[in-house]
């Protein structure tokens, strides 16, 4: 049970704001690496989709070989396996929406699966229900379900942390999870670095007559990147990045005319192909916090950092952080040092801050060097993706980057226990 503060305040170790799925993995990693009677709050912990009775999330999402290692080293891959599609090869095409040809210009198979898979698609409901689950029975996890925080202030030695139930707890750390407009990191006085696209981004999953044999497909055309990302059986889920306007005027079709521009994009090689889940459109944005820390609070997860979604990577930044996060709290714990102190979290920010910098201005640089109808540039970039699809090196170099196996990484990403 957690323990009392003077006050009268429950007490612990950490308390985390967002029950997404960045904030419940961190909790899950605390709990299950930290030494006993480690407690953590987990507040604003939402329901799963399915105990909510809403229609589930539309997304799915791209795992890193980096984000399936953390995640086995929780205990939690076993769980999530028969739900997951491995990518077993990816192609990349540059074109006008009405070229009567899509040419093949930079494509990605044995580089992929040369160590067993780099990268695996999931459902977002499948993840969070594992996720879910796992805290459910965690008992150094006390979870706060459908409250929020509502104010806190540190001193030197905790954080009083107020809830909008009225109650309030005491900690060593707060962390914010609470996604991209997270109100605790504008009250924490953290600015961020970013801007919006004249872009949305629409998602859905699309049923097909023929196997996908887990190729995925980026399409780059002139109003942003198409993706097909297999899914198990025979499906796949699109991300579509479209002008603002006409992403608008789609969302607001009816089926049969969203299908039809669908199609245009998505080819036939798949043959027929049929909505298999709702359609959802979100704003696009760059954002990165220039600071991710303050005192006796760190930010995780989209609360940090928002990258264009053109290459997946938004939830592995993510957990990159909840990596370097853990790794670092529990090793301050077991050396008895303040898991709330400023040099604890400064090794944090200075872990994850550029690399998540440097992740967002390349997914940003790739948006606007692809989002455009300009004809020389598309020669110049059509050549440099030949060149680098005859460059074997520089493709395996590009493959462990993006499954998070580059530079200095937390041990949980590599699939070690602390």
């Amino acid at each position: 049970m957690p323990k009392r503060s003077a006050s009268g305040r429950k007490r612990f170790d950490v308390a985390i704001a967002g029950g997404g799925l960045a904030g419940r993995t961190l909790a899950l990693a605390l709990a299950k690496l930290s030494p006993r009677g480690f407690r953590i709050a987990l507040i604003d912990a939402e329901p799963a989709p399915s105990e909510k009775g809403e229609v589930e999330d539309a997304r799915a999402l791209a795992l890193s070989a980096a984000t399936k290692n953390l995640l086995s080293a929780l205990d939690l891959w076993e769980k999530l396996a028969p739900s997951v599609q491995a990518i077993e090869a990816i192609e990349i095409t540059d074109s006008a929406l009405n070229a009567p040809l899509r040419p093949y210009f930079l494509g990605f198979d044995d580089e992929l699966n040369q160590n067993g898979a780099s990268a695996f698609m999931v459902e977002h409901g499948a993840l969070s229900r594992v996720l879910a689950a796992a805290v459910e029975i965690e008992p150094a996890i006390d979870t706060h379900a459908s409250d929020r925080v509502t104010g806190f202030t540190a001193d030197q030695f905790a954080v009083a942390v107020s809830l909008g139930s009225g109650k309030g707890i005491t900690a060593s750390l707060l962390v914010a999870a609470d996604g991209k407009r997270s109100p605790l990191r504008e009250r924490a006085g953290i600015k961020c670095v970013g801007w919006s696209y004249p872009q949305i981004g629409i998602v859905t999953t699309v049923a097909h007559a023929r196997p996908h044999h887990g190729k995925a497909v980026q399409h780059f055309l002139p109003s942003g990147p198409f993706a097909i990302l297999p899914l198990t059986g025979n499906r796949s889920s699109i991300v579509w990045t479209e002008d603002a306007a006409e992403g608008a005027g789609l969302m607001a079709a009816d089926e049969a005319r969203f299908r039809d521009e669908l199609t245009k994009r998505f080819g036939h090689r798949l043959g027929e192909i049929a909505l298999a889940g709702p359609r959802q459109s979100f704003r696009l944005d760059m954002q990165i916090a220039r600071a991710f820390i303050a005192d006796r609070f760190a930010l995780i997860g989209d609360a940090a950092h928002v990258v264009h979604p053109l290459a997946g990577q938004g939830l592995n930044i993510g957990m990159r952080d909840v990596a370097a996060l853990a790794e670092t709290v529990v090793e301050a714990t077991r050396l008895g040092l303040d898991i709330g102190g400023a040099v604890v979290l400064e090794r944090y920010q200075r872990w994850r801050r550029f690399d998540s910098a440097f992740s967002a201005a390349v997914m940003d640089g790739l948006n606007r060097l692809f989002s455009n109808e300009n004809a020389p540039l598309r020669i110049l970039r059509d050549l440099g993706l030949g060149l680098v699809d005859r460059a074997p090196a520089v493709k395996r170099f590009l493959v462990r980057e993006a499954a998070g196996k580059s530079g200095t990484i937390p041990s949980l990403l590599t699939g070690e226990r602390l």
